[in-house]
């Protein structure tokens, strides 16, 4: 199984987010960095199992604004596509 663990505390921005999501899910090199592109590598690309983890979520949400919310729908979505992605989110730390 993947697993993705995103700490809060060093998720600020969407690019950071998308550094992290690659490397440790294994993107593959045409990965366009952006939400369509991430919802296309996460819904045909990626070989499941897998899980993200994103602990500390309230300190990205509030450095992020609103990108960390469409961040987080995409994710959630995507689960809700595929049984074999998990997204967990930890809001208390």
């Amino acid at each position: 199984m993947r697993t993705c663990n995103l700490d809060g505390r060093a998720v600020g921005s969407l690019d950071q987010a998308y550094d992290i999501l690659a490397r440790q899910l294994g993107f593959p090199a045409h990965f366009g960095r952006n939400l369509d592109a991430l919802w296309d590598v996460l819904t045909t690309d990626l070989e499941g199992p897998c899980t993200v983890r994103w602990h500390h979520c309230h300190e990205s949400e509030a450095v992020m604004g609103p990108d960390f919310q469409r961040l987080l729908a995409v994710l959630q979505d995507a689960a809700q596509e595929r049984p074999d992605l998990c997204v967990e989110v930890d809001v208390r730390g």
